[in-house]
């Protein structure tokens, strides 16, 4: 039996995942918990990572012709309560504002003062608020379509807060967008979907199965969520990003209306999307171990660290000399940093940089000099190798990176395959959800069915994966019976 592996995070993923993650987050120095409960400060290095996603995501929106804005913080309650499933949906989630300021009292004791004449709700999403101004700028299917994107922040008040996966306040980026039919609309629906299918996979090295919510799962007031459902280390499922076809809902509570080609007034198609800070969550539990944090360097803040190395003071000066000019070389096509600190022994260095996910370690000694070449160390494991410091030393570093990016994503569909079964019958769900894993099968879609298997073992339906509905035609349901109408997708869920 292998032991706990050199400088290993305690608790490791076996003894106690929960915490095991939470101190891979810690010992990242990517975040952390603040004084107002339920908040969390993102730090540099965890901040880099999500500007890293924020970029590339940004790009790809702008490829399909998505604009950028922004649009207020506060939402009037009166908004919030136009459509109806939206408000119950996020009641109990909301924050208000009441008062306009603060006065001090005979004892010198702040207290809210001012008070409004309607509440101000701290946006939880911004349909509402959006949805407003869209009629404002919305008269002609000449205006049609409208693409807009936001990055912003929304609050959720969260009961149960784990940095990155659950917090009262998060960054985010939230797509609306406005149709002149519903195929229009649900067309792009569907390519933001994807937008973030190829997002995961590509970027962030997580595999992901594409599928449809159930009625109960939507979200507030739309007509079809769709989403992206991946499988962390512990089997247990994460909902990455969601799109939502919310036909004419919103635009008739919002009064988004146009002048039709025929000149008939019409109200328009909308819909919205979004992913959040929730995505390093869920980067950090697909790919990290039990020596820290690792990073697909897609993302990685910094993507190669350079640490030079002596023992004797006559070598300092060429080994340094020989880094500086390494570092020079790779700083124009990576993200690289040279750790030239003094005071600290190379394990200190090759400790942190572990601990903080960096996917490849140039180490450069005197030998290294002599030989014109870097001893490299792969952050997913493997033997240590020389690369030679030539005129293919840049394509050659691009390629180890290439492969760390693709190993991960290979490392990280394997798992999920493995533990992806096929199941026929409730008992199979019931004895096994435990273990964790997803489990496909026939279903009749049925609320109340659904209700209690949720109840019953702690399972949901995470999505009717899209991939899959040519194989429910002829089976039976296997929780209640009847002919199936669809396959869905069950499992434990954050």
């Amino acid at each position: 039996m292998m032991g706990k592996p050199r400088n290993a995070i305690s608790p490791t993923r076996e003894e106690n995942y929960p915490e095991w993650y939470q101190q891979v987050v810690k010992s990242a120095d990517l975040a952390e918990n603040t004084p107002v409960r339920g908040c969390m400060v993102i730090k540099p290095w965890g901040y880099g990572v999500w500007e890293n996603i924020r970029d590339a995501l940004d790009e790809m929106f702008k490829s399909t012709g998505h604009k950028n804005a922004y649009f207020p913080l506060f939402i009037p309650k009166s908004f919030l309560q136009r459509e109806a499933e939206h408000v119950d949906g996020f009641a109990k989630e909301c924050a208000v504002v009441t008062h306009s300021r603060l006065e001090a009292d005979e004892n010198g004791i702040l207290q809210p003062a001012g008070e409004l004449e309607e509440p101000l709700i701290v946006r939880p999403t911004s349909e509402t608020i959006i949805g407003e101004l869209f009629a404002r700028w919305v008269q002609s299917y000449r205006d049609l379509p409208l693409l807009i994107n936001q990055w912003a922040n929304v609050v959720r008040w969260e009961m149960r807060p784990r940095l990155f996966l659950r917090t009262a306040e998060f960054l985010w980026q939230e797509g609306h967008t406005v149709h002149a039919s519903a195929e229009e609309a649900i067309e792009e629906t569907r390519l933001m979907l994807h937008t973030y299918a190829t997002f995961a996979e590509d970027w962030l090295a997580m595999p992901v199965l594409r599928g449809e919510k159930t009625e109960a799962e939507r979200f507030p007031g739309a007509e079809s969520t769709l989403c992206i459902e991946a499988m962390m280390q512990d089997r247990k499922a994460l909902q990455a990003g969601t799109s939502h076809f919310l036909g004419q809902n919103f635009s008739k509570a919002c009064g988004i209306k146009f002048q039709g080609i025929e000149g008939k007034e019409e109200f328009g198609w909308t819909t919205s999307w979004g992913v959040s800070t929730r995505l390093i969550g869920g980067m950090i539990m697909t790919h990290s171990d039990d020596t820290g944090l690792v990073l697909p360097p897609k993302l990685a803040p910094k993507q190669i660290v350079i640490v030079p190395i002596w023992r004797k003071e006559k070598e300092r000066e060429d080994v340094l000399s020989f880094a500086q000019n390494v570092f020079s070389q790779l700083k124009r096509s990576f993200r690289v940093t040279l750790d030239d600190r003094e005071g600290l022994k190379p394990g200190a260095k090759y400790f942190e940089w572990e601990k903080k996910g960096v996917p490849l370690r140039m180490e450069i000694g005197p030998r290294d000099v002599q030989k014109g070449s870097v001893f490299c160390a792969k952050r997913t494991g493997g033997k240590k190798f020389g690369l030679a410091v030539d005129e293919q030393f840049i394509t050659h570093t691009q390629v180890i990176l290439n492969s760390i990016q693709e190993e991960l994503l290979e490392r990280a569909t394997q798992m999920r395959d493995e533990k992806t079964y096929t199941i026929s019958s409730y008992t199979e769900l019931k004895e096994n959800v435990e273990k964790g894993g997803f489990f496909i099968a026939p279903w009749k879609q049925n609320n109340d069915n659904e209700r209690a298997i949720k109840e019953d073992c702690k399972a949901t339906i995470r999505c009717y994966p899209i991939d899959m509905q040519d194989n429910y035609e002829g089976k039976t349901c296997f929780y209640s019976g009847e002919p199936a109408d669809c396959i869905a997708l069950f499992a434990k869920s954050y």
